[in-house]
């Protein structure tokens, strides 16, 4: 019997034939034929995770180069789009940001990279969401003038996640071991160059390996062939995310959200709060200032029954206040997890709000995120 997400227009990432080889079961996700679970299950996913480690593809995702006459330049230019500390990033680092529109929404939410001095020093390095990517590259080139914005097609990614990722990297890729979190640095991993950052989407210590698509199979079999590393799908991956508290683009984030909204107040770069001159500036400043109309929570619900994205969230007087847009059972949490936007008034920490879940009320604690404490690998400089 053929597979049905074979014989669809969907995209295939170099690890597609290995992906049914193990068992996966293929479904579309951003236009991409990708792995919703193996053979295991999506629970077992989400616990090899959190106690050992996991290899997912995210190789759907795109990988961007800004290029202009020199790193300052291109910084310079994408802070007229962003509100973080660009200028500020030193080689060899990392930050997390958002894309705006001139209304102040968020456009994607993406990573930037300042490669050290020995990969160029005139780029800028973004991982953008897949179903993101030609907005995102149609608004760079209109919004950019004067920087190359090159999609990397013939690049592939990895993420590899867990307490025990470090250990089995380490084998590979002499030395990955002691990147600091959001580091980014070129590495040997078994005769193949692979550009290493240590982060990841999932809470835990991990890391993102980018390989030419090429070499990607060959990567990712030596990896799993470590016996701390198990195959992890798109059900772990969303799981995963929820617990540790972080947005999913189209669910959490979109187009209307602002960063002050969406509880991203952290990507607004204290200078950037001072002189402003980013897209959107008027509307995420006044914010800042003002409170929001409406704020990102976490909730808690009572017992394990999940509330789905789309539910209504109703104060203690039946009035509707807020939707929630990421929910799901939380393995590890124990509980029942959501995230939502919600008036100001019901986003205090302990707040009991109904969660319309079809013809049934469930209910649920505001609290505060992550739902399961972070453990990213942190150390002195």
């Amino acid at each position: 019997m053929s597979d049905p997400i074979s014989d669809q227009t969907l995209r295939q990432t170099p690890l597609a034939d290995l992906h049914r080889d193990l068992g996966g079961r293929m479904v579309p996700f951003a236009g991409f034929a990708m792995p919703l679970q193996f053979p295991s299950g999506i629970l077992a996913e989400h616990n090899q995770v959190r106690s050992a480690a996991g290899l997912f593809d995210v190789s759907h995702m795109g990988q961007v180069s800004l290029v202009g006459d020199n790193v300052e330049a291109v910084a310079a230019a994408l802070e007229t789009v962003t509100p973080g500390n660009i200028i500020g990033l030193a080689p060899g680092r990392m930050r997390y940001t958002v894309l705006l529109g001139d209304d102040g929404g968020i456009i994607d939410d993406l990573m930037v990279t300042r490669p050290s001095p020995d990969n160029g020093e005139r780029r800028l390095a973004l991982v953008v969401n897949a179903d993101r990517r030609d907005r995102d590259l149609a608004y760079l080139r209109q919004r950019l003038p004067g920087i190359d914005v090159k999609l990397h097609d013939d690049r592939a990614l990895l993420a590899l996640q867990g307490p025990q990722a470090a250990a089995a990297l380490e084998r590979h890729a002499a030395g990955a071991s002691d990147l600091r979190f959001m580091a980014s640095a070129t590495f040997d991993c078994d005769g193949i160059a692979c550009q290493v950052s240590r982060s990841g989407y999932t809470g835990e210590d991990g890391f993102e390996v980018s390989v030419a698509a090429a070499e990607l199979v060959s990567v990712a079999r030596a990896l799993l062939d470590e016996a701390e590393i198990e195959p992890i799908g798109l059900g772990a991956r969303d799981s995963l995310r929820l617990e540790a508290g972080l947005c999913l683009y189209g669910h959490d984030l979109n187009e209307t959200t602002s960063p002050v909204e969406a509880d991203l107040g952290f990507t607004i770069a204290k200078r950037r709060r001072e002189e402003g001159g980013f897209a959107g500036a008027e509307r995420i400043l006044g914010e800042l200032r003002d409170g929001p109309a409406r704020l990102r929570v976490g909730l808690q619900l009572d017992g394990r029954a999940p509330a789905r994205e789309g539910a209504e969230i109703l104060d203690d007087a039946g009035r509707k206040v807020g939707i929630v847009t990421s929910g799901s059972f939380g393995p590890t949490a124990g509980v029942a997890i959501a995230m939502g936007y919600v008036e100001p008034s019901a986003a205090v920490s302990g707040t009991i709000l109904t969660l319309k879940v079809r013809s049934r009320d469930l209910a649920a604690t505001v609290v505060e995120m992550p739902f399961v404490p972070h453990r990213y690998h942190k150390k002195p400089a």
